[in-house]
């Protein structure tokens, strides 16, 4: 199974990406032990040098990083006809104990490459390098995590048999089931649509006068960063009854499927997208004062935040579009 030519991508992917920030990490520490903007020393020009290299080099992992979350919810999801017991991605990453850890360090991930992808563009622009440490800092945190990755997604699919009898995802996100998954699915279905509007418009109104005011970032950063985990717990709770037309069934990955229109994949791109721009914008607002950065993160910052109104909105209105045209309702 280990053979499949989508696992073969993720794993080569995944492996290329430990790799060059494996390389960019061991450069990074000697960046934050040697860096002297001041200096005119050899090994400050050669860091200088260098670091466009490697912004380069972690920009390109990092966006495959991006992709790669969503190839891999694809991948399991169409593996999940090798599994007794198995209806879609839920049961292929149930098959044994890594794929659910994976995929919550892919999501972590995904957010935090992001993060940095926007802390580098910011960076770049600047002529005084006013984040440096601050980028390279968090790549030596990142990079750990891709060495994580690789190793729980070769354990993952090197670990995949097919005589293995796995759970459906009507068991998984069952009321009854312990753990996150029966904890998201039994939350209260009307409650949690009050919830998820009430944090959304929340959002949209504390990013409008931000946008507007310049003021207000955190503010705005915190409620996008809440409205993302909001989402994701809305889907789980109530979005998905109304999708499946199902007053028992909280799968969040049979929307990925063909039979709903793969809705589920512009749901979780919107959302996905707008938390990393809201969290971007809490990231680059203490250093909006910072040398070059002055001129540049205000105004940028307006932008994510305009990218995260517009991506909230659309997932808002699709979300909204299932709960109104479906003929479910609750409690009929």
């Amino acid at each position: 199974m280990i053979l499949h030519p989508a696992i073969l991508a993720l794993l080569l992917g995944s492996l290329l990406i430990s790799l060059m920030m494996l390389y960019a990490g061991w450069y990074g520490a000697r960046i934050l032990n040697a860096w002297d903007l001041r200096s005119g020393s050899e090994l400050q020009l050669e860091l200088e040098k260098r670091t466009y290299l490697i912004s380069t080099l972690v920009s390109y992992a990092l966006a495959f990083e991006l992709i790669s979350l969503f190839l891999f919810i694809f991948t399991a999801d169409r593996l999940h006809p090798l599994f007794t017991g198995a209806m879609c991605a839920a049961g292929t990453l149930n098959a044994n104990g890594y794929g659910y850890p994976l995929l919550l360090l892919k999501m972590a991930n995904f957010l935090l490459a992001g993060v940095w992808l926007m802390v580098n563009h910011v960076d770049n622009r600047g002529h005084d390098y006013p984040l440096i440490r601050i980028k390279y800092t968090m790549l030596l945190a990142i990079a750990p995590l891709s060495l994580y990755e690789i190793y729980y997604l070769y354990r993952y699919f090197s670990g995949l048999h097919a005589d293995v009898i796995t759970s459906c995802c009507g068991s998984l996100f069952s009321l009854e089931r312990p753990g996150i998954a029966g904890d998201l699915a039994s939350l209260p279905s009307t409650p949690m649509l009050i919830v998820f509007y009430t944090v959304i418009a929340a959002t949209l109104f504390s990013g409008a006068y931000y946008y507007r005011e310049g003021r207000g970032g955190y503010l705005f950063s915190a409620l996008g960063c809440a409205a993302f985990v909001t989402g994701i717990a809305s889907i789980v709770s109530f979005i998905s009854l109304y999708i499946y037309e199902l007053p028992t069934h909280h799968c969040p990955f049979d929307i990925l499927q063909k039979e709903y229109g793969y809705i589920g994949y512009p749901l979780y791109a919107s959302l996905f997208g707008a938390g990393v721009a809201a969290l971007s914008v809490g990231v680059l607002t203490p250093f909006r004062t910072r040398g070059s950065m002055a001129q540049i993160i205000p105004a940028f910052t307006r932008r994510l935040t305009a990218i995260a109104l517009i991506l909230y909105l659309l997932f808002t209105l699709i979300a909204s579009c299932e709960i109104v045209f479906s003929s479910f309702r609750m409690g009929a």
